[in-house]
């Protein structure tokens, strides 16, 4: 049965939720369709103002259908390259996506499953977290962004290592390479993403678009950095939110 991609509001937070018990929530092409035209409506919604994206039954996500790309390497390799371009067009869309968009794993975490988890700016996993990157074992190379992900958090070398060898890397291990915000115990993950999306639901959501994007363009150089830092800060001063937050945080200040 194909995974599907169902969806639930909590409050100002929009859940994702990959759901395809018989594979472990494998990725599929009406899910990437699914995935898109979610974010792309949830951008335009006022009353969303973060996405939790997480996996039913235990797992987040096993990755590629294998069964599936077994038949179409030899029987229609345009249906995978519109598949992977399907993929990717999420993979961006998550990138760009202006408001917080928070991965909440529990389980397994494999192939463009671990692909999809590093596209979302926050990573939350449960202690019973694995993140296979098994693709080299299977005769293939990454897809989703996993490489350029690795490259950009790890450095060349450890980015290489975890793509050509594959190991199975816990929580643990990937919250001390700084690639997981927060570990939690086993099944309070998707809690633990719903209160770190309320904590950023409180900011202004032009704020977190602005970091967002300056983030996402930090590889520019310096000079030009600095202007976009000084458009977006003096964008943002000239916001209502900007003056409340500042007489708020100058009471707190009086009267500490």
């Amino acid at each position: 049965m194909t995974t599907e991609l169902q969806t639930e509001r909590h409050g100002n937070t929009l859940v994702l939720r990959l759901h395809g018990p018989a594979t472990r929530n494998a990725l599929s092409p009406q899910v990437y369709a699914a995935g898109v035209e979610t974010l792309n409506m949830a951008e335009t919604h006022p009353d969303v103002r973060a996405v939790v994206l997480t996996g039913a039954n235990g797992h987040f996500c096993g990755g590629g259908d294998l069964q599936r790309l077994a038949h179409q390497r030899v029987h229609d390799m345009a249906a995978q390259e519109r598949n992977l371009d399907a993929f990717h067009q999420w993979i961006e869309a998550l990138h760009s996506f202006p408001k917080p968009v928070i991965a909440a794993v529990e389980g397994v975490a494999a192939g463009g499953g671990v692909s999809l988890a590093l596209a979302c700016d926050l990573l939350v996993a449960a202690d019973n977290a694995r993140f296979v990157m098994a693709y080299s074992q299977v005769g293939l190379s990454s897809d989703g962004g996993a490489s350029w992900h690795l490259r950009r958090a790890l450095g060349r070398q450890r980015a290489l290592a975890l793509l050509w060898l594959g190991d199975s890397q816990s929580a643990h291990d990937w919250h001390e390479a700084g690639l997981v915000h927060t570990v939690c115990t086993n099944g309070q993950s998707l809690e633990t993403a719903l209160t770190l999306a309320g904590r950023l639901a409180e900011r202004p959501q032009t704020v977190l678009a602005s970091l967002k994007e300056l983030v996402n363009e930090a590889d520019q150089p310096l000079r030009a950095h600095l202007e976009a830092e000084k458009q977006r800060f003096l964008a943002n001063l000239s916001q209502p939110e900007a003056g409340q937050a500042i007489e708020a945080f100058l009471q707190r200040r009086n009267r500490g």
